[in-house]
């Protein structure tokens, strides 16, 4: 096998890996996580979440995990303690919500 399809097997192969890895994060919550969640007195708070650290949903062509496109989108989620999401405060001056918010 020449060098140039080695480096270029390498290349593809790396390619592939780095797809699956970004897959497999932008999968939904299982029931188990949510579960845990809710057992640890967690709510999901809209509006909150850095850009790719949300827990879920982030609007159309998204898949869950990790997709918000910006932070602070406002139809993306992340767990917070129980009773603490209307008292984050944004830095567009907003707060967290317990519904979507437009952002």
């Amino acid at each position: 096998m020449s060098s140039k399809t080695s480096v270029t097997t390498a290349l593809l192969a790396g390619a592939v890996a780095s797809v699956m890895t970004s897959v497999a994060h932008a999968a939904p919550l299982t029931e188990a996580e949510v579960s845990a969640a809710t057992a640890a007195h967690k709510e999901k708070c809209y509006g909150v979440a850095l850009k790719r650290m949300n827990d879920c949903a982030a609007g159309p062509g998204t898949t869950c995990q990790g997709t918000s496109t910006v932070d602070f989108q406002g139809n993306s989620w992340k767990f917070v303690q129980g009773g603490e999401c209307a008292s984050i405060q944004t830095p567009s001056g907003g707060h967290g919500s317990l519904s979507p918010v437009k952002s």
